[in-house]
């Protein structure tokens, strides 16, 4: 019987080890069977976790990562760059697709991911403009109010048979909000004149960036939106309920959409001056308290400009005393250490100050983030385990 017992133990370590690929600093590696590359990330809890990314990619566990299991996704899918994924439990969630015009999806199931169905298609369709729309990310504030954002963009060609969106002659960073969970997307409009820089309009060459879906953040009525020129936006949270309609209608929401018209810019450190940097992700703990992260994703290793932390929600942003060891790509906050983890492509960093000094994790290769798990490429998956001490001379953080 002992023989037999031990028999049994053995079997079972064996089993759960082969669940487990190893482990990167406090990661543990995870086995997805999945090769990949994975941007798209949601801890829902209760051990429910999706995952998303290329080749029309959506991976789900019920167990706390114990099995991913690969989702079935409509045939027209099968190519598309899932770059953002928001769930609210086992069987219901949102994925967002990223690419030029028509590439920019969004998809709901209710049954567990057995079946897909198509929500909402990038309105700005390519049909040869300079800048086609381009979806970078997926917020929800709860469960019925949520914002696709995306880049810039103008397409001022009338197609016979094809819906205008309101905002086609606007050039300005494309947000659509929903009031019901994802059925309807109105247009955030702004109809003041042509300011580079003033509310959603950008500076010359200024985008976003879907490298984590993590680009904007919101949390105690307020707003957030990182860009690529290092700036930070933020605005009061609206009603996404939109009022009477005496003018132009949106063809897609039947609206006249939602003026918001008084962002306000805030200038980080963070490296900037080129199409490869800028802010990649943001994230706050309240409504003072919040990080910047990004820098320069084709120099991973240049820590300069790759973190900026703010106490005044984000009116000033500050650098760090001690810097990530490069490119972030995502950043999150750890309720449970009371501490930041930022991701990139070269590691993985912590901070126990609010941002002031950080400290490094691993070396891995990662994306995205959403705690306990982080993504990357080649279908990697990374669930955080026991964390390095806390630096002797690391300040409490103050709530």
């Amino acid at each position: 019987m002992k023989f037999f017992i031990s028999t049994i133990c053995l079997l079972a370590a064996l089993v759960a080890a082969a669940q487990t690929a190893g482990h990167s600093g406090p990661w543990e590696l995870e086995v997805s069977g999945s090769t990949a590359g994975l941007r798209g990330i949601h801890a829902v809890g209760g051990g429910v976790a999706w995952a998303s990314g290329t080749d029309g990619t959506i991976l789900r566990s019920e167990d706390g990562g114990y099995e991913w299991q690969q989702c079935a996704t409509p045939p027209e899918a099968s190519k598309l760059d899932f770059r953002a994924i928001w769930a609210w439990d086992e069987r219901t969630a949102l994925v967002l697709s990223s690419g030029p015009g028509l590439l920019s999806r969004l998809y709901q199931t209710t049954d567990g991911c057995a079946s897909w169905k198509l929500l909402f298609t990038n309105p700005d369709a390519a049909n040869g403009s300079k800048f086609p729309g381009f979806w970078d990310g997926l917020l929800f504030l709860d469960r019925e109010n949520g914002i696709i954002y995306g880049d810039p963009s103008i397409n001022s060609a009338r197609i016979p048979d094809v819906r205008i969106p309101l905002e086609i002659g606007s050039f300005i960073f494309r947000l659509r909000v929903t009031p019901d969970g994802g059925s309807t997307w109105i247009p955030v409009t702004d109809p003041e004149r042509p300011s580079p820089g003033k509310n959603l309009q950008p500076l010359p060459g200024e985008s976003l960036f879907a490298a984590s879906n993590s680009a904007m953040a919101g949390s105690e009525g307020w707003i957030w939106l990182g860009t690529s020129k290092a700036r930070v936006l933020r605005i009061r949270q609206r009603s996404f309920h939109p009022g009477g309609c005496a003018g132009q209608s949106d063809m897609y929401s039947g609206t006249c959409g939602l003026p918001w018209t008084d962002w306000q810019s805030a200038q980080t450190p963070l490296a900037s001056g080129n199409d490869s940097s800028g802010v990649f992700s943001l994230a706050f703990r309240d409504q003072q308290h919040g990080i910047a992260v990004g820098g320069d994703y084709r120099k991973p290793e240049e820590a300069t400009g790759t973190a900026a932390y703010t106490s005044d929600g984000g009116d000033h942003w500050s650098v760090p005393r001690k810097l990530p060891h490069g490119y972030r790509s995502a950043v999150a906050w750890d309720a449970r250490n009371k501490a930041w983890i930022a991701v990139g492509s070269n590691g993985s960093d912590i901070s126990y100050d609010d941002g002031k000094t950080w400290q490094w994790l691993d070396s891995g290769n990662w994306n995205a983030l959403s705690l306990p798990w982080a993504v990357g490429p080649h279908g990697q998956i990374g669930k955080l385990g026991t964390l390095p001490a806390k630096p002797a001379a690391a300040a409490e953080v103050s709530r």
